[in-house]
């Protein structure tokens, strides 16, 4: 029974996903009835020894879950791993900051040509970037590079994993003024 119990922990953890109790028992090798005794022994010892992990019976299925009371560690081990929803304007703003890193608020409303305060703000609040000093000038403005967030959400390494730059035309942020801009942006 306690090799059965075993099976029946290791199919539902691969699994992931609540898995009947007939497919339970085919991938066992063993009776329906006996794999029901060994998922249900499971189930209560799971939740008696109120380990992190519980299994639930659903119609006719069971599934293992984390324990209800984990919920807010899950929570934050899944938040890193998704990838944060990012607007159109959210995307340009990231990209100029880790093409030109360390930039300015003025580099990158230069670099897109609109006001980018939101996008800047937006991308903070996701620690996707973060600040990084002041530039030593008139005003010191705020410099804002890309965060280890933004390494892990875009499976990248390394800054040096970034594609090749494809804008060459528009040439060096140092280079860049207003008048660079094509018309309508």
């Amino acid at each position: 029974m306690e090799e059965l119990e075993r099976i029946v922990e290791a199919l539902l953890f691969a699994a992931g996903e609540p898995v009947e109790l007939k497919r339970l028992s085919q991938a066992a090798g063993c009776e329906v009835a006996q794999v029901q005794a060994a998922a249900d022994r499971l189930m209560d010892e799971l939740a008696f020894s109120r380990r992190g992990v519980r299994v639930v019976k659903l119609d006719g299925a069971y599934q293992m879950c984390s324990a209800g009371e984990m919920g807010d560690y899950v929570a934050r081990v899944l938040e890193t791993r998704k990838p944060p929803k990012l607007s159109a304007s959210q995307l340009e703003t990231l990209t100029v900051v880790a093409y030109y890193q360390p930039a300015t608020k003025a580099m990158v409303e230069q670099v897109r040509g609109v006001d980018s305060s939101y996008s800047l703000s937006a991308l903070l609040n996701k620690k996707l970037i973060a600040e990084c000093g002041r530039l030593n000038v008139p005003g010191r403005p705020i410099q804002y590079k890309t965060t280890p967030d933004f390494l892990r959400t875009f499976g990248l390494s390394s800054l040096d994993d970034l594609p090749e730059l494809q804008l060459a035309e528009l040439g060096t942020p140092d280079q860049l003024t207003l008048a660079d801009q094509p018309e309508g942006q």
